[in-house]
């Protein structure tokens, strides 16, 4: 028996909405990283337990052999094991490509603080209202 358990509510989906100022994108920008690295860990997880159970799994059918049992029960452990063992193999695929989208919005935070940051400031600091940013292109 697996000893995880699901979990609900884990990560906060990041809003999908068309506001696009400065400090939205950031924060948008932000949850995605974050429940990215959250994914990365429970996926962790869950790939070594997966890889702990298909090993379990081996050794049972060989003890199922030893014992003599009806030789289809060796075949269907074995192959419970070579499913567990696949299945932790596209698990790892998956964490590393959670911990690659976790890496690609952290870096994507810090680029659009660097290019964006200082005209945020000077907008925000306006008491005059100024154009939509895109305004004066076209």
């Amino acid at each position: 028996m697996s000893d995880l358990t699901p979990r609900t509510g884990g990560g906060a989906a990041a809003r999908t909405d068309a506001d696009n100022r400065y400090k939205a994108v950031q924060q948008k920008l932000k949850t995605l990283g974050s429940a990215m690295d959250l994914a990365g860990g429970e996926l962790e997880v869950l790939f070594r337990s997966m890889r702990t159970n298909a090993t379990r799994t081996e050794g049972l059918a060989v003890d199922i052999a030893n014992a003599e049992l009806d030789r289809k029960f060796v075949e269907m452990t074995n192959q419970v094991s070579l499913a567990l063992g696949g299945a932790a193999v596209e698990v790892k695929k998956l964490h590393e490509t959670a911990e690659e989208v976790s890496g690609l919005a952290h870096e994507a935070r810090r680029t659009h603080a660097r290019l964006y940051e200082g005209l945020d400031t000077v907008r925000s600091g306006r008491r005059e209202r100024t154009p939509k940013p895109g305004f004066f292109t076209g």
